[in-house]
């Protein structure tokens, strides 16, 4: 058993705990109680500095024989049963206590490490900034504004913060483009972020491709609130928990992971007005094929061409849907890869109808829920999204580690949907060599902020 010396000494421990008090109530046993009392500090101080058995003391086998011997003469005395046992049911009680607190604090620490920037990428991203302001006007803007604006040009368009992640995404995608002189990138981003953005995409190359960042909290939207300062979010990812239909027994729960857009990505119309379609990457995805034949994609009239996750079907989802009228047996859609006909969006006007279904969900007092967001984004393309070929992209490898490497080398896009992303400590170690391998590792920086996915 792996590290048995150290669950014997904790078995020792907790008997020994529950022999003493009635031990030490007999003014008899003062040398035992005295002997019991130094084995439990003992024990009590080295499994305070250790949980494995390669870290525990030279002669620890010396002081488990002590503690068993202690233990045995304990046994001898005819002590009064249901003192032991109201011990042993309070240590048990207080175990459990302890296993709870820590199981709660171990999901928080969980739910802290994937949610907050790691310190070498917040470094990465303030040496960038401070870099900016020391060199020399970036000139390359007025140089590429046609190209920004050209809707003949194939537009990719990326929300994120995230300075590596993104970095990837358009490595990836260029990398497998057989023609990238068309190609333009516009990157989302915030104040914070900006600069570091700006010197990064103009001091690394990428091919023949344009790459323009914006900063979301620039814009003066028409129709927007002048007071309230645009912020940019993210693609929003839920775990949801529903119950199966095929097995609607009450035991039949499963859970899976989703993202689909968020309050900035409905802003998209207005940011690139003279636009006709764009692709939405996600910055958690990695591109392994040609993503060129998505421009000229039959999408049947729709507005958002999106990989079908049909492990999830509307039905499944009526608990956060609510009284809304949904076709039932349609599978729900990822964001990740999304190919947007900003025409058709406009015209039936896709924003408005995502803001109505916020607002009413407002108005019902669900404001925390994450139901709002989730049935907002769903609801508002019911009807008005393609269906993306499965070889197109493959999503789970941010906390599925199941997936098939055959599946995994096939798809045009890996998206790490989930909480264990590729330059986080807790990405799944089998996934991350196709993400690092399209990470630029020549800037200076990445080395003085020990930046190393």
């Amino acid at each position: 058993m792996q590290d048995s010396m150290v669950k014997k000494m904790k078995d020792q421990l907790y008997v020994a705990r529950a022999y003493y008090p009635s031990v030490a109530k007999l003014p008899a046993l003062e040398k035992l109680s005295h002997e019991l009392k130094q084995n439990i500090q003992e024990f009590e101080r080295v499994l305070s500095e250790t949980s494995t058995d390669k870290d525990l003391p030279l002669l620890i086998g010396r002081k488990l024989r002590k503690m068993e011997a202690a233990i045995a003469k304990a046994k001898l005395h005819p002590f009064d049963c249901n003192n032991i046992d109201k011990k042993l049911r309070q240590l048990v009680d207080l175990t459990e206590d302890e296993a709870n607190f820590h199981m709660k604090q171990s999901a928080f620490l969980y739910q802290l490490a994937v949610q907050t920037m790691p310190k070498s990428l917040h470094c990465l991203s303030m040496r960038l900034t401070v870099e900016y302001f020391r060199s020399a006007p970036l000139d390359i803007e007025q140089s590429l504004a046609e190209k920004y604006v050209n809707p003949e040009l194939h537009h990719f368009v990326i929300f994120s913060n995230n300075v590596l992640a993104s970095s990837v995404v358009i490595n990836s995608t260029v990398m497998h483009s057989q023609e990238s002189r068309n190609q333009v990138f516009h990157v989302l981003t915030d104040t914070q972020n900006y600069f570091a953005m700006k010197l990064w995409f103009f001091r690394n190359s990428f091919k023949e491709v344009a790459v323009q960042v914006l900063n979301i909290e620039d814009f003066n939207l028409n129709n927007h609130n002048k007071a309230t300062v645009l912020h940019l979010s993210l693609p929003e990812e839920f775990r949801v928990s529903f119950r199966s239909v095929d097995k609607p027994s009450a035991a039949q729960f499963s859970t899976e992971y989703m993202s689909v857009f968020s309050h900035s990505h409905y802003l998209l119309p207005r940011i690139f007005q003279s636009l006709k379609k764009v692709v939405v990457l996600d910055d958690d995805i990695v591109v392994q094929r040609d993503l060129s034949a998505l421009w000229s994609l039959d999408m049947h009239g729709k507005v958002n061409a999106a990989p079908q996750f049909c492990a999830v079907r509307l039905i499944q989802l009526k608990n956060y849907l609510g009284a809304n009228s949904f076709d039932k047996n349609s599978c729900a859609w990822m964001s990740g890869l999304n190919v947007i006909d900003l025409v058709r969006w406009r015209k039936q006007d896709i924003t408005a109808t995502y803001q109505r279904l916020v607002q009413e969900q407002l108005d019902t007092q669900e404001a925390n829920s994450e139901a709002v967001m989730l049935r907002a984004s769903l609801l508002a393309f019911q009807g008005l999204v393609h269906a993306l070929d499965e070889t197109w992209a493959l999503s789970g490898l941010g906390h599925n580690y199941g997936l098939e490497v055959e599946a995994i080398t096939t798809a045009a896009v890996l998206h790490y949907n989930g909480n264990m992303k590729p330059w986080l400590e807790l990405g799944i170690p089998k996934y991350k060599d196709y993400w690092r391998k399209f990470l630029s590792r020549e800037n200076l920086f990445l080395g003085d902020c020990n930046v190393n996915p």
